[in-house]
């Protein structure tokens, strides 16, 4: 009996589970007006570390430069088996793709109408890594205390009736 060789199955991305990381603050501290989904120049050893999950959105925002978008402050550690030639930036300034008018779009609404752009998360999309920003307008502190209300009574809300639905 010879030995077949195994075929290599690669990772299903569905809808479920296709987001590789969410920036939850981000929904906390601004609110959401509009959404752009933008590719992400990455190097080889970031899409590795990316597959393992070693990145963070915490604290990266997105600037716009000479008509072109860029992602800062993302963080991707460096997997163990790197090798040593090469010393990966952990927090390195990353590209984001659009097409020009969308850029041209995103540029003018910030300038002019007071909108911030944030990262809201990565996800693959046909083995791509893809980045969705917002067009974002900040919270104050009393807007952030009625989300807060809102959910808790939703939470609350959802437990009455689960009671009720016995």
């Amino acid at each position: 009996m010879q030995n077949a060789a195994q075929p290599v199955t690669l990772p299903v991305f569905s809808e479920n589970n296709m987001s590789i990381v969410d920036n939850r603050k981000a929904f906390h501290d601004y609110s959401i007006e509009d959404k752009y989904e933008a590719g992400v120049m990455l190097q080889g050893w970031e899409v590795k570390a990316i597959r393992e999950g070693r990145v963070q959105l915490k604290e990266a925002y997105v600037i716009a430069r000479d008509d072109e978008i860029f992602l800062f402050g993302a963080h991707v550690s460096s997997l163990e088996s790197t090798s040593s030639f090469s010393h990966p930036e952990a927090r390195r300034t990353r590209k984001l793709l659009l097409h020009s008018a969308e850029i041209k779009k995103l540029i003018s609404k910030v300038s002019q109408a007071g909108y911030t752009m944030v990262p809201l998360n990565l996800h693959w999309v046909k083995g791509r890594v893809k980045c969705d920003i917002a067009l974002a307008r900040g919270k104050k502190e009393y807007d952030k205390r009625n989300a807060e209300k809102e959910r808790d009574w939703q939470r609350e809300h959802q437990k009455i009736m689960k009671i009720h639905r016995r």
